[in-house]
């Protein structure tokens, strides 16, 4: 699913109205319809609705909403915002339709305006589309502030009024929405956590837009279906045996955080890899051999005597869960950059190293994968003042360094060097706890060791993380749910993608 920015969307309209031979108003036409038969199915047409209106095309679809709710017998009261200039063709276009009707409407000039609005009431809010930016001021800014202290539920019209379609937007200068209806596809900024005390519960409601632009119009961002995965996903031949699907190389664990090496292996497993080499220290050797006795052990040394040797034995190598940070450990990991052939999987300690030695970024090998949480981030590329930065700045490295970054979070961003985005919508807060990136350092590696090329092993892997997670959190809460038991809950996810199970 692309995301397409305020530009591309008004291009998208335009391209429905061309190739349909229809005019714009009748395109809003349906979007209005589309919410009221939503707002019907919710069950909110029962009480009296106050439908707030600017001046622009967003206040069209209020305006147009507003008629069709009165044609099903709703209360409703229309407030247009009043600005003292003519508002948009379309917006005029509905607001003569209205004026053919009873419905009341009031124009606020004014705070002393401002209705009376009880809390048994519902309010639309169509005061501002993704066509807004800066903050609100003024009237606009008074109206936000009291609609926001209104005491009942709030419904937003393709986005909250004052929020940024593609920024984080601050507090204060935006409509709270309970519910955004959002058309054909979610706005950028609805991937940042920031702004989901703005857009409430997020509700994609489809308009009739042309499938032919969709298809054909690029996007730097997009949010992977079950489509793009099953097309991603590869099934086993019959006739294959363990060679067929790589040998993993995972160096992970220390005294004292073996649980880290311990989740890892256990999901590279469950990834599908045919060998896994786990090298450690070797009083973690019991610990991995009990727990995950299909794993292979080594010494840090033994790795870098294989690496040495010329021979090249994996077809991935993954570095970084429970290492830690000592002198020896960051002294064996700048020989590693200096013999490693091949890209590299880091996460966790392996970040953590090469933020303390930031000369030692040019050292990464091309292609390598990065998998930082935001603060793991920040220590190795600088802090960021808000997502939105943090965002920017991840594609600007990816692409120099020419690596690729996942960046976590609720919607975990996947991007290229090219500068493509892939936001995860898969994952719940249940995974908030410790262990949740050491399962998908060890599911990326088992993807990559399979011969899956990036990105489409990170689209795989993030994904299939986040389902198993959605998975455990329906078997044990999200509350209950530990690291291992999204690393069990993995078959299940794989069950559901692959292509032998239908839906």
């Amino acid at each position: 699913m692309k995301l397409f920015a305020h530009e591309q969307m008004k291009k998208w309209d335009e391209f429905t109205c061309s190739e349909s031979g229809i005019r714009s108003w009748q395109l809003m036409e349906r979007a209005a319809n589309a919410c009221k038969n939503w707002l019907l199915n919710a069950g909110m047409v029962k009480q009296p609705i106050h439908i707030f209106c600017g001046k622009g095309n967003n206040g069209g679809d209020g305006l147009a909403l507003a008629r069709l709710l009165h044609d099903e017998k709703t209360t409703v009261t229309v407030h247009i915002l009043e600005t003292g200039k003519p508002g948009t063709p379309d917006f005029q276009e509905n607001l003569q339709k209205i004026h053919t009707t009873d419905l009341p409407v009031h124009y606020l000039q004014q705070p002393e305006h401002f209705p009376v609005i009880k809390p048994t009431d519902l309010i639309i809010d169509a005061l501002a589309g993704t066509g807004f930016s800066g903050n609100p001021r003024g009237l606009f800014c008074d109206l936000i502030t009291y609609l926001n202290n209104a005491d009942c539920r709030v419904v937003s019209i393709d986005q909250p009024s004052g929020l940024n379609a593609e920024r984080i937007t601050e507090m204060g200068t935006c409509i709270e929405a309970n519910d955004t209806l959002t058309f054909e596809r979610p706005k950028l900024a609805f991937m940042f956590a920031a702004n989901e005390r703005f857009t409430g519960n997020i509700h994609i409601i489809p308009m009739g837009l042309s499938n032919q632009f969709d298809l054909h119009e690029p996007s730097a961002y997009e949010i992977p279906d079950e489509t793009l995965v099953r097309s991603i996903y590869r099934p086993r031949g019959k006739f294959t045996h363990k060679g067929n699907y790589g040998h993993a190389c995972l160096v992970a664990g220390s005294t004292g955080m073996m649980g880290a090496a311990v989740l890892a292996s256990m999901s590279a497993g469950r990834a599908g890899a045919g060998k896994l080499s786990c090298y450690t220290v070797p009083e973690g050797f019991t610990a991995l051999h009990t727990a995950v006795p299909e794993a292979m052990t080594g010494t840090l040394e033994e790795l870098l005597l294989i690496m040495r040797s010329g021979e090249k034995p994996y077809s991935a190598i993954a570095a970084g869960p429970g290492i830690g940070t000592t002198e020896g450990i960051t002294k064996w990991f700048t020989t590693l950059l200096k013999v490693a052939e091949q890209p590299l999987i880091l996460d966790a300690d392996a970040l953590n190293i090469i933020a303390a030695h930031p000369e030692w970024m040019d050292k990464l090998p091309k292609g390598s994968l990065l998998t930082p949480h935001p603060k793991e981030f920040d220590q190795l590329f600088g802090k960021s003042a808000d997502e939105t930065e943090r965002l920017y700045k991840a594609m600007t490295f990816a692409s120099a360094l020419k690596v690729h970054i996942i960046l976590k979070g609720h919607h975990t961003a996947i991007i290229t060097p090219g500068g493509q985005v892939y936001f995860n919508n898969t994952g719940n807060a249940g995974m908030a706890k410790a262990g949740m990136g050491d399962v998908l350092t060890g599911l990326l590696l088992g993807l990559m060791a399979q011969g899956y090329l990036l990105p489409e092993a990170a689209i795989l892997g993030v994904y299939l993380h986040g389902l198993a997670g959605d998975i455990a959190a329906l078997k044990y809460s999200m509350e209950a749910m530990q690291a291992s038991d999204v690393t069990n809950m993995l078959g299940e996810a794989w069950k559901k993608i692959s292509s032998e199970v239908s839906g």
